[in-house]
């Protein structure tokens, strides 16, 4: 790979779903080493100039409701049981001073995700207690509604945020945890915003404007988000991108108009690698390929202090006010 096609700070991946690789459950894989199975592993990440990755632990639909919490905890634990051996490549942060110092050491910084708020099974106790097992993001929903709010695959009932979903954002704030909207109906979403005091993150969505998918973000919900001071992670998953031609010129009008509506403070990526249901975007099928979409960025005339913003700075800033 060709230096000039990296950036000077690096990556910052903010979803993926590789960690029901780690379980066994999808075939022989091994993290600590290059695998033809799955779209990243620890030398990819290496080799791509990722610094910060965040793994997600997505509860599957057929464990809701009642068994999300222990579906996340197998989850946990067999992410925790796959990095411990790459400890001085890898390490697991509960703060920005963490990810400072791992960073600085040489080794990626990896922050833990639970995909659906059905873990928490009505309790804010749950989310206290995932907190110390070293949870610093919520993704409130998946599509499904839940105890919290409703996700997108009940956008058409106007539901927003329950009570109890009031009380998580309250301890959410309170903890120093990363909001996640990737998945929550509109109504849910201009309900966060109004009630949490911390920025929030939709780790991993489009623009509707250009692709109009219910799960991607309106021009709406992009300048509120730019009022709140959060992200937005830009994803690779191709329906996501276009509804005939998912490519990656079409990936970049996409970074182009969020660029224009929201600013380019609030733009960064969240690939969603390892959970693309094999529908992976044509020339980036791994996290190998990254240097591609720099590449391409580039030639849509964003400078290299723009690059560095997408690519990095902008997450970073939301993990150094929360965390």
């Amino acid at each position: 790979m060709n230096k000039k096609t990296l950036t000077s700070k690096g990556i910052i991946d903010s979803h993926c779903d590789t960690v029901h690789y780690f379980t066994g459950e999808m075939g022989e894989y091994d993290f600590l080493n290059t695998n033809n199975l799955a779209q990243l592993d620890l030398p990819r990440m290496e080799a791509a100039g990722l610094k910060v990755q965040f793994f997600a632990l997505y509860i599957e639909p057929e464990y809701k409701p009642a068994k999300a919490l222990n579906r996340s905890i197998q989850l946990l634990d067999a992410f925790y049981r796959t990095v411990e051996p790459c400890y001085e490549r890898l390490e697991v942060i509960h703060s920005y001073n963490d990810l400072l110092r791992v960073n600085n050491q040489g080794k990626i910084a990896a922050v833990l995700t639970v995909e659906g708020g059905e873990a928490l099974e009505g309790e804010i106790a749950v989310l206290r207690m995932l907190f110390r097992l070293g949870i610093r993001v919520l993704g409130l929903t998946w599509n499904q509604r839940n105890e919290i709010a409703d996700g997108v695959g009940e956008r058409q009932t106007g539901g927003g945020l329950t009570r109890f979903g009031k009380k998580v954002i309250k301890e959410m704030n309170s903890l120093g945890m990363i909001i996640d909207l990737a998945h929550i109906a509109e109504k849910g979403f201009f309900d966060v915003l109004m009630l949490s005091n911390t920025p929030v993150i939709i780790s991993h969505a489009n623009a509707r404007k250009i692709c109009n998918h219910h799960r991607n973000i309106t021009d709406q919900q992009l300048r509120a988000l730019k009022e709140n001071g959060g992200v937005v992670g830009l994803t690779l998953y191709p329906p996501f991108i276009h509804e005939k031609t998912p490519n990656l010129e079409m990936l970049l009008n996409h970074f182009e108009h969020i660029a224009e509506v929201a600013g380019i403070n609030h733009l960064g990526i969240g690939t969603d690698f390892d959970g693309m249901e094999g529908k992976t975007l044509e020339g980036i099928y791994d996290v190998s390929s990254l240097h591609l979409l720099v590449e391409g960025l580039r030639s849509r005339g964003f400078k290299e202090s723009d690059l560095n913003k997408i690519l990095f700075e902008n997450f970073l800033r939301v993990i150094k006010e929360i965390m």
